[in-house]
């Protein structure tokens, strides 16, 4: 293991352990101890890495509060309070939410179908985008904080914005996309993602995306709202993440089996829990 204060290849391992039981070792060139966690993230944690990274998931995952959480690892012999699983959401879900949007770059496809849903933030309303391809793959989401019908030109920066995020999410430019008939999109598109896009705005078209919208609805319900902008954009965006990444469907209307399900589900959970200690 390379010694993360100098970057030297002459380390040895020492005899003893942490008190979490990471292996500690010895740099020949600075003469500096460390274990496996120092120089990350994970370093002053006092439980063990996958434990901390198992909350934030069951948190993003399931219909579950900060005090949900809390008890349920009580039983299990973790003693923390909710209060460090909202630290640990803070910190860590932005890290899941960076690995999973890079795995996505090419995947999406080029049919994409664009429309806004509500989230109540601090009791005000507040507009998330997200876009799908026409097999229900994830394109992006982002939550803007107003959307002024009065205002046309701040208006067209959230749809501009979400449109440049959304590309440079993908890697590429769609083919055609399907929105509703506001007046923000047509010059946004133009704009973004050029003139030769096709653009549709029947409403009976986008009903694929306004059910898909279910998810995140269902999902921060229970929560009663967001307490500020910055952690309903992270928790929103780490919920899509997550939800696309353990997706069975490849197109709608798909039939997965059950154990089929359990098998990619076990090995999806493992392969991220995976990527994200290491």
């Amino acid at each position: 293991m390379n010694c993360p204060h100098c970057s030297s290849c002459a380390t040895t391992q020492l005899a003893g352990n942490t008190s979490l039981g990471y292996p500690t070792f010895r740099c020949s060139q600075c003469k500096r101890k460390f274990n496996e966690r120092t120089g990350t993230l994970y370093n002053h944690l006092q439980f063990p890495t996958d434990i901390v990274l198992l909350v934030v998931l069951w948190r993003l995952r399931y219909k579950l509060s900060l005090r949900d959480l809390s008890e349920m690892f009580l039983v299990r012999g973790f003693e923390f309070t909710h209060e460090a699983v909202r630290e640990w959401e803070a910190k860590f879900a932005p890290l899941i939410t960076e690995q999973l949007r890079s795995r996505r770059k090419g995947k999406a496809g080029r049919s994409w179908y664009v429309d806004e849903t509500y989230l109540r933030v601090s009791g005000k309303w507040h507009y998330l985008y997200r876009a799908v391809d026409r097999d229900g793959t994830l394109v992006d989401s982002m939550l803007s904080e107003k959307r002024d019908m009065a205002s046309e030109k701040r208006n067209m920066a959230s749809a501009k914005r979400f449109f440049t995020q959304a590309k440079d999410v993908v890697g590429h430019k769609p083919v055609r996309v399907t929105t509703d008939a506001h007046n923000s999109y047509p010059r946004a598109i133009r704009r973004v993602l050029g003139r030769k896009v096709l653009h549709r705005t029947n409403k009976y078209l986008n009903n694929r995306l306004e059910q898909d919208h279910r998810g995140i609805k269902q999902r921060y319900y229970p929560m009663r709202g967001f307490g500020c902008f910055e952690s309903a954009s992270r928790f929103s965006r780490a919920f899509d993440e997550q939800r696309d990444y353990f997706r069975y469907r490849t197109r709608p209307k798909e039939k997965v089996p059950l154990p089929e399900q359990r098998r990619m589900f076990r090995q999806r959970f493992g392969a991220l829990q995976h990527l994200l200690g290491a």
